[in-house]
């Protein structure tokens, strides 16, 4: 399965690329042709309006006459790119051919309708009398468009159907061929049907890899990420859980280890085809409860409508939503790992809250019987009180969701309990699987209550959903590794059984590292600075390499380069998390060696977000720039380090400058590149530029983690 997005972010890229039907490369490849003759086709049709409105009586210079008919030259042309493109898809979709063809006719001629009609450059000629134009026909010219918009827009949408199907396929394809897994006892067959599977992940992750892109609702693009992420983590547990389950077939734990994966993959799909085609099974509603600060908004919406009319709420309605947004905050009060501080402030916050609503009540009743100044201003006071009682609310809230999860992070940084389950089943022991498994579960339940209460402080909605994500994952990993570690401890010699626990420890070290991104990305949000980092030591410095930039494109990459650069920077964005899980181990955080690590990463998940078309970064030169300042702060790093090992014993030191020097020339060639000289390839440098970035970051994981230890040890 082909990498998908990190949860926290909801939303950005495609699916990694990879091998699939040669049908399916021909069917994306339309899509984004597609696209692209609409995005060139749409600001023509608006000339042509513009055109349309023109004054009869303005003069008609030729230089005039002869950008009337460019643009109807230009969008004939772009009709005729639109319409092969139209009947391509046409030909390979026998059930929808007629229907497309027939838009694909109407769009033909409404194309040459238009060129026609602005065909005006010999207007001021004498052989021109009598010619039909748009100076003579302009209702000609409303109609033609009119049609033009309407046949593209069919065409589109029969498109988007083509799309969806294409989906479906392949869904049923992958459940196809899972029930064979399920159902197979021979290694040499499991082999066999698993490679065929593998292929069909593939182009599954493709297609709704380009779906996750197109979609324009950021909700469900984060639903998808989620989906997404879950089929790739799970096809590499269900390879392991399916061997495991093969080579120890009487297993109980192996059979229930691996019914898990099967289930949570086919929860999986179904949801990627709900999101597709925005159906939900058997009339389903979203369960979900409204998150605390979502509760906070509507009601502070609700009350600051006062000043326009007294009469749009009643008192009844908002003390019943007061009520049940302070029922909600339950939640944090409630939980057992909530300091006693915070409790206690959020209990008065409330209480407060409810009494500056009554006082809100007690004015507003009067302000409705005397329309005096006195009692307007006192309304507004006593509005402005209860918003700011909310506002405190809201940092009370944040600050405890936030610290707890902060906590958590640290203290299971190290993942000792995950190493004593591995132990345990390698001795066989059987009192300690107990012991360790019944730590796994508190740790899990502490997450998962964690989630909880940052999904009320999220603030969006696709932030929201990844913390729904996040605490279902780590729901369902905790049991699968409790399963996977019984197997172990029961057949200790087992290597498959050995490699299962591996995998199923990954994945949830990897959601804590998603955690740790989710954590940042939401006090992001409450802070308002969404998509910028810790400031770097290193500020952008004027260009040494003005030259070679000034030839880069200054503008945003187009939606098929996106699609292309938003595959690089899946990997980049996985290393940035697994950096700060790094930076986030060492007490000391003014560290010249963390200070110059963080900034890399900051710098690193600005250049990840760029790649999802977000983020600080908005042009190519803006990303050039920033990859001359993350050599740069590399290159200080490296020489960070170097000091940093001359305190060192021999043995210790040899193994820090070996990582020094696979370090240092990546600095080096990252720079080169940016030096080297475009040559209209502006793409094939981004992409040099990311994947030199991503090598440099895989380093300085390992460069930290070493250091850190070495720390430790001296």
């Amino acid at each position: 399965m082909a990498a998908s997005p990190s949860p926290a972010g909801g939303g950005g890229a495609g699916a990694a690329h990879g091998s699939g039907p040669s049908s399916f490369a021909f069917d994306s490849g339309l899509e984004i042709k597609t696209r692209s003759v609409e995005q060139t086709l749409l600001p023509l049709v608006s000339q042509i309006t513009t055109l349309i409105n023109h004054k009869d009586n303005t003069k008609k210079s030729d230089k005039t006459l002869q950008a009337i008919q460019r643009v109807g030259q230009a969008v004939n042309l772009a009709v005729g790119r639109f319409v092969k493109v139209g009947e391509a898809i046409a030909n390979e979709n026998w059930d929808l051919k007629e229907e497309i063809n027939i838009a694909c006719i109407e769009a033909k001629q409404a194309g040459e309708t238009i060129a026609a009609l602005t065909d005006v450059s010999s207007l001021n000629r004498p052989e021109s009398d009598g010619q039909i134009t748009i100076f003579t026909d302009k209702t000609g010219v409303i109609k033609a468009a009119r049609l033009l918009l309407s046949s593209v827009t069919r065409v589109l949408l029969l498109a988007d159907r083509v799309v969806i199907k294409q989906i479906i396929r392949s869904r049923n394809k992958v459940l196809a061929t899972m029930e064979r897994l399920e159902k197979v006892n021979s290694f040499q067959e499991f082999v066999q049907i698993f490679s065929q599977f593998g292929n069909e992940m593939v182009e599954f992750a493709h297609l709704t890899g380009d779906r996750q892109n197109d979609l324009k609702d950021e909700k469900k693009k984060a639903k998808m990420a989620a989906a997404r992420s879950v089929l790739e983590k799970c096809t590499m547990m269900l390879l392991t859980a399916s061997k495991t389950c093969l080579r120890h077939p009487n297993c109980e734990s192996a059979h229930k280890n691996k019914e898990g994966v099967f289930d949570r993959m086919k929860v999986a799909l179904d949801k990627v085809i709900e999101i597709v085609t925005e159906c939900k099974p058997n009339g389903e509603s979203d369960i979900s409860s409204i998150s605390v600060f979502t509760g906070i908004k509507e009601f502070k919406m609700n009350i600051e409508t006062l000043r326009e009319n007294l009469c749009f709420q009643s008192k009844e309605t908002l003390s019943a939503m007061l009520e049940a947004l302070l029922e909600r905050m339950e939640d944090f009060t409630d939980c057992a790992y909530t300091s006693h501080e915070h409790r206690e402030r959020i209990l008065e916050l409330s209480a407060q809250a409810r009494m500056e609503l009554q006082q809100l009540v007690s004015v507003w009743i009067q302000a409705q019987s005397r329309k005096t100044k006195s009692i307007a201003e006192e309304l507004e006071l006593t509005i402005l009180k209860i918003s700011h009682n909310l506002n405190e609310l809201k940092k009370e809230l944040h600050s405890t969701a936030a610290q707890l999860a902060a906590d958590l992070l640290k203290y299971h940084a190290d993942h000792v309990v995950l190493k004593a389950l591995k132990l345990t089943g390698v001795e066989g022991n059987l009192e300690g699987l107990a012991e360790y498994a019944c730590k796994l579960s508190e740790q899990k339940e502490r997450l998962v209550e964690t989630c909880r209460l940052l999904r009320h402080v999220s603030g969006t909605e696709p932030l929201e959903i990844t913390c729904l994500h996040a605490e279902e994952t780590f729901q369902v990993t905790g049991q699968q590794i409790i399963s996977a570690a019984e197997t172990l401890t029961l057949h200790p010699s087992s290597k498959i059984a050995k490699e299962n626990l591996d995998v199923f420890c990954e994945a949830w070290e990897s959601q804590i590292s998603d955690m740790s991104t989710l954590l940042r990305e939401i006090n992001d949000v409450f802070e308002g600075r969404r998509g910028e980092k810790y400031g770097y030591l290193s500020l952008p410095k004027p260009m040494k390499n003005s030259a070679n930039l000034r030839s880069l494109k200054a503008d945003k990459p187009d939606s098929e380069e996106q699609a292309k650069i938003a595959k690089l920077g899946l990997r980049l964005g996985l290393l940035t998390s697994d950096a700060n899980c790094e930076i986030e181990k060492w007490e000391d955080q003014e560290n010249e060696m963390v200070l110059y690590g963080r900034n890399m990463s900051s710098m690193a998940y600005s250049l990840y977000l760029f790649t999802r078309g977000e983020g600080p970064l908005k042009t190519y030169q803006d990303l050039i720039h920033q990859l001359e300042v993350f050599a740069e702060e590399g290159l200080k790093l490296a020489s960070s380090v170097q000091a940093f090992s001359k305190q060192l014993k021999d043995d210790d030191k040899l193994m820090l400058l070996l990582e020094i020097n696979k370090f240092v020339p990546l600095c080096h060639q990252l720079q080169t590149i940016i030096k080297t000289p475009l040559q209209n390839q502006v793409f094939l440098k981004v992409d040099k530029c990311i994947t030199k970035a991503r090598s440099m970051m895989a380093v300085l994981v390992q460069l930290l983690s070493l250091c850190y230890k070495l720390l430790k040890k001296l």
